[in-house]
């Protein structure tokens, strides 16, 4: 570990007696004793923790030998995979061990390039660019990106501390890219984001609907509990893609892409005209039926063909399938929100469940999967584009009871919402953004069009990036470069896609100088000189016991969540678990909870709301030049989103093809003369990559398909965005495939 001499007011805060850098003082602060074991962690023996890969939020068994896990193996007692694990993980210790783990801040210097400082210059020149920065262009000049990869209580502070301690306005997370469209989707339908299910009802449904949805491959774990379903349920898939899900399915619905919500809308009518609706539930719980029933009056089950190239035999069967089941569940992915009209398309699938009576039954509900694993955690606590607690930074009967909560002047927050992603991305074109602050994520290889994202982060005056590896695509572009904790190395707590806080804890050290997130906010708080309005959050556990205050009264009320232990002991708390629930210190909440039973949603009246709209074709079209649609999405069960994790596993890598595959249809290889496996150029109106041909009919004929995670696939998406979330579409680009010579 490297000696610096530091300021002798940080010592209490950041360093040991002889000067060197402490990360256990950091994370348990002497007062609280330091080298304190985590809450349920031992030093030899097992302990529990929730994995930090999807939003599945899997409970891992954690080995442990002279205070540091050796190995993992997956929990059997955890209501969320019941023992079972999938490849990644298997692998999450083993990712934490790269060459490539930053472990010490590093700035870039007159040469260009990044060099090694401590800690103290590090905070010093951070504090000081941006300042500089407000200073000469005003506080909304500098923002943050944020992430669905760390704590819940790192969201909370790291929000906190941009939006009320620096004054910026401006801060959104990666989240954008996957769930936005959901999160917009259930505020307006139901009042409050908020996913109606828990995970055994893919187990009790007698008809599950996967729109959009791989979940094969996407959420193996899920998609395990699908396999335990003892009903014989008839399995529905829309997908353009014969994925392994598809392939596994009852029926599967090949439509072409972005034709879903006409499909769902036929669907609707079809089922209405039949009388295959729930009149009484409709009548009790829901607003705006009428106009609904109107809006889907021409969606003719005939025009199946004309308007989704489906055949009206095959769409009629799924119809019959869903009137017949009487419990159905209706799920979506990415599919789905990654879409120029994601947001209504999620509300179409939304207006079948409650039109048919299917939701806050055991295996039902219009059900949206997350991607990342604390994806929740930014919905409800980031304080990005909503107030922390899921609270409105326009209400200002929220701004005060937040202030209040937090003990701070209520105009210290902000009365408007921030820019989203795509809008900071725009206001760096600008020139109205010049300081961004990112934190572990990954935008110069995730943002759609990829060629013009990076350009755009090489405008901005002083890029600050926080993250595990020194080696990501936009690390390499920083201006400074902080070296953060991974999963296993700090410890908070991720909400999982059935709204389940779980906890993950610290069982091995950080590489070098790397500290906690949560450490690193404490560092700028005290550096910036707004340390005072955050002197009480010494721990993970103090922030979380300041989150539950916040969502008081919230749809996702955590009061009754009593500390850490709790949530070890519980193996992960769903919310709402309110305060007034409890029957004492021994009390714990049911471990498989639902929304909606009592039929009452969060809107001022009680009901849901039937929401809708007029399909509009997507901005980029197969054409001329670029004949062929470009599908993109999940390419293995070993890979997850940039690799930045993944590819650090050789066991991994040996799952997963490290050469590009393009995935094409025979009938469109024979035409461009093109054999299994022979080099090609994927080519746009943006960018040209090179791949391998995989020729399949696993796609149709005019349709390619390339995996989501390899580094160049943005390089070719067209940059369209949801009206209403913000969030890209990365599913409807034209390219041609020209074969290499």
């Amino acid at each position: 570990m490297s000696t610096v001499t530091p300021p002798s007011r940080l010592q209490q805060l950041i360093y040991a007696k002889d000067g060197s850098l402490t990360r256990d003082l950091l994370l348990y602060p002497g007062e609280y004793g330091l080298g304190k074991v985590p809450a349920g962690a031992k030093p030899n023996g097992t302990t529990t923790s929730v994995c930090g890969f999807c939003s599945t939020g899997c409970g891992l068994e954690l080995h442990m030998k002279d205070g540091q896990a050796v190995n993992l193996s997956p929990a059997v007692d955890w209501p969320v995979n019941l023992g079972m694990a999938c490849p990644k993980g298997w692998e999450s210790i083993t990712v934490l061990k790269a060459h490539d783990r930053a472990t010490q801040p590093l700035l870039k210097g007159a040469d260009g390039k990044l060099a090694p400082v401590s800690w103290d210059e590090a905070m010093k020149t951070f504090c000081a660019r941006f300042k500089d920065i407000q200073a000469k262009h005003g506080n909304d000049s500098v923002a943050f990106l944020s992430t669905g990869q760390i704590a819940t209580e790192e969201m909370f502070f790291l929000g906190s501390l941009a939006k009320f301690g620096m004054g910026m306005l401006h801060g959104d997370g990666n989240t954008r890219q996957c769930m936005a469209t959901a999160v917009v989707s259930y505020k307006e339908s139901f009042g409050f984001d908020a996913p109606p299910f828990t995970y055994a009802d893919f187990e009790e449904s007698d008809v599950l609907v996967f729109v959009g949805s791989n979940l094969c491959i996407a959420h193996p774990i899920m998609w395990e509990r699908v396999l335990r379903n003892p009903h014989d349920p008839k399995i529905i898939v829309i997908d353009p893609r014969r994925t392994e899900t598809a392939v596994a399915a009852t029926h599967h619905l090949p439509l072409r892409p972005k034709t879903d919500m006409a499909l769902l809308y036929t669907i609707a009518n079809e089922l209405i005209q039949r009388g295959w609706i729930d009149e009484s539930y409709i009548a009790s719980h829901t607003n705006g039926f009428d106009q609904f029933k109107q809006h889907v009056a021409p969606y003719q089950l005939e025009d199946s063909l004309a308007n989704c190239g489906l055949e009206p035999s095959a769409v009629m069967e799924v119809i019959q399938a869903i009137h017949d089941g009487q419990r159905v569940s209706f799920w979506w992915t990415m599919g789905v929100n990654q879409s120029h009209q994601g947001v209504r398309t999620a509300q179409a699938i939304i207006n079948l469940a409650l039109m048919t009576g299917n939701i806050g039954r055991p295996g039902t509900g219009a059900n949206s999967i997350t991607g990342q694993c604390n994806a929740m955690g930014s919905r409800l606590f980031s304080n990005t584009t909503n107030l922390v607690g899921g609270h409105d930074f326009t209400k200002e009967e929220d701004r005060q009871k937040i202030a209040d909560i937090l003990d701070i002047p209520v105009v210290n927050i902000p009365t408007e919402n921030s820019w989203s992603y795509d809008g900071i991305m725009e206001g760096i074109r600008r020139g109205d953004i010049r300081g961004l602050w990112v934190i572990a994520t990954n935008p110069a290889h995730s943002w759609i069009h990829q060629q013009e994202a990076k350009e755009t982060l090489e405008k901005l005056d002083f890029l600050v990036v926080q993250d595990m590896y020194h080696s990501t695509e936009t690390a390499v572009l920083a201006d400074l470069m902080l070296p953060a904790a991974g999963w296993g190395e700090k410890e908070g707590t991720f909400i999982n896609s059935e709204r389940r806080h779980g906890l993950h804890k610290k069982v091995v050290p950080a590489p070098g100088e790397a500290l906690a997130d949560f450490q690193i906010f404490r560092l700028v708080s005290h550096y910036w000189g707004c340390d005072s309005m955050f002197s009480d959050w010494k721990t993970p556990e103090d922030v979380f016991q300041v989150m539950k205050k916040c969502s008081a009264g919230q749809p996702c009320d955590i009061t009754g969540i009593r500390d850490y232990r709790m949530l070890d002991d519980a193996r992960g708390i769903q919310w709402p678990t309110k305060e007034a629930e409890s029957s004492g210190d021994d009390w714990m909440p049911q471990p498989q909870r639902r929304l909606f039973e009592d039929g009452q949603y969060f809107h001022p009246d009680g009901k849901a709301r039937f929401i809708f709209e007029q399909p509009e074709a997507p901005g980029e079209v197969p054409n001329d030049a670029f004949p062929l649609h470009l599908l993109t999405g999940r390419g293995t069960a070993a890979q997850w989103h940039t690799q930045t994790k993944t590819s650090k596993s050789a066991v991994l890598r040996t799952l997963y093809s490290t050469t590009l595959l393009v995935d094409i249809n025979p009938q469109d290889a024979d035409a461009l003369m093109i054999e299994p496996h022979d080099w090609v150029q994927v080519q746009s109106a943006r960018g040209e990559i090179r791949a391998r041909a995989n020729v399949t009919s696993s796609v149709q004929p005019g349709h390619v398909f390339l995996p989501m995670h390899n580094e160049v696939t943005n390089q070719l998406t067209y940059p369209q965005f949801d009206a209403y979330s913000r969030q890209p579409s990365y599913k409807n680009a034209a390219v041609r495939i020209v074969k290499s010579v």
